[in-house]
């Protein structure tokens, strides 16, 4: 049956793993989308913290976090109709251990300041299961990492799985990306996917060069430059193999630690750093061929990369290693490789004829999924969790 789709609200609490800012991910095209779709709907977007402890440690200017405020402006959407929220963490967990009961304190606080009396809550982040528990909103688990795959401490681990777990068995309703993480959530529930997606007439929109984008052959990735993702020492390796072909660039946030990204440089990569999504076409327009050098493991098969779809629509070679979702589509022009072959595979595509910018492609050998349609998606699952379970006869 056809879910009924409101036409009033909702009102919405989005627990983010990134940050609203110019370099748009999926939290922020299913919410910009939910918004504009619904002309009553109001989203309150809370931001991972900002930890001037942890920024000093790594070199960094330590800030507060900026708190509550309304959004920059977003296309087709009204003022004051997107807040965003984020708190600062004062000290270290292991100083100050009820960090996450802080910050649900100060999520509610802003939700009631805002006059969100009973909001959905959409948690992307794990430790987003302490406002489920306090706050009592009905809540939408939207599973887009298998953090509980993650590398990190034992005390770490510990705490995400805690919070994963509760989330999965407490949730009015629980969203995959992936159909690896259906597979991995199913045995505890029933689960919604509801993939990433992409504006593929944006991205086929012709765009000029971007003048940072290095003279001669380019081999580009786009995305956040993060260990649990990228592979360094196979970014290096690719970067030495295209000396006198080309060059790769990686264009993203960098969430690298420093030695990291000086063995990149070093190794003659071209890190570019963020760049607004508006002009992300540009850089996969024109490159000679897109990669996706990244670690294949338990994390990142949990993965539906958005690159995926940001690739295809720009109809350019892809060079990937073997991870999910490059390694399963069928369109042509994705050459799957493995480690030890990827730097080979990427000067081969580089070595062909330059053909020009990315113009708009021919017919796709299946579909690409389309925001537009995740979106509504998405907003039949919020529908749901908003409406009361039938009470019993």
């Amino acid at each position: 049956m056809t879910p009924v789709r409101e036409t009033v609200g909702p009102d919405i609490v989005v627990m983010s793993l990134e940050p609203w800012d110019d370099v748009w991910r999926r939290n922020q095209y299913l919410v910009a989308g939910l918004l504009r779709e619904r002309p009553s709907a109001r989203v309150l977007f809370v931001e991972p913290v900002s930890d001037p402890v942890h920024a000093v440690t790594r070199g960094a200017r330590p800030r507060p976090g900026r708190g509550l405020r309304p959004a920059p402006d977003v296309e087709g959407v009204g003022p004051r109709r997107l807040w965003l929220l984020e708190p600062t963490k004062l000290l270290p967990r292991r100083v100050a251990p009820h960090g996450d009961e802080r910050r649900a304190a100060v999520v509610v606080r802003a939700a009631r300041r805002l006059g969100l009396a009973r909001p959905v809550l959409w948690v992307n982040d794990p430790y987003g299961a302490t406002l489920a528990r306090v706050s009592g909103w009905p809540t939408l688990y939207d599973v887009t990492d298998d953090w509980t795959a993650a590398t990190r401490g034992p005390a770490e681990s510990r705490r995400v799985a805690e919070s994963d777990r509760y989330l999965v068995e407490h949730a009015a309703a629980v969203t995959v990306c992936s159909p690896t993480l259906a597979s991995r959530k199913a045995d505890a529930r029933s689960v919604v996917l509801v993939t990433n997606g992409v504006d593929v007439e944006r991205y086929r929109r012709p765009a000029a060069r971007p003048a940072d984008l290095p003279r001669g052959a380019t081999a580009v990735y786009v995305g956040t430059l993060h260990a649990d993702r990228l592979d360094v020492g196979l970014c290096e390796t690719t970067a030495r193999a295209l000396a006198g072909v080309g060059s790769l660039v990686l264009v993203g946030p960098v969430a690298l630690e420093r030695p990291d990204v000086d063995r990149l440089r070093r190794a003659g990569v071209v890190v570019l750093g963020a760049r607004p999504f508006g002009a992300v076409p540009a850089y996969l327009q024109h490159a000679d061929a897109l990669v996706v050098p990244h670690v294949v493991d338990d994390f990142t098969d949990s993965l539906d990369p958005l690159k995926l779809y940001e690739y295809r629509a720009v109809g350019r070679p892809v060079v990937s290693t073997p991870v999910a979702g490059f390694r399963d589509t069928a369109d042509p022009r994705v050459a799957v490789a493995p480690p030890e072959g990827f730097a080979a595979a990427v000067r081969d595509a580089l070595a062909e004829p330059t053909r020009g910018p990315a113009g708009r492609p021919g017919t796709d050998p299946e579909p690409i999924p389309t925001w537009a349609h995740q979106v509504a998606l998405m907003s039949d699952v919020v529908d749901a969790v908003r409406r009361p379970a039938p009470t019993p006869r």
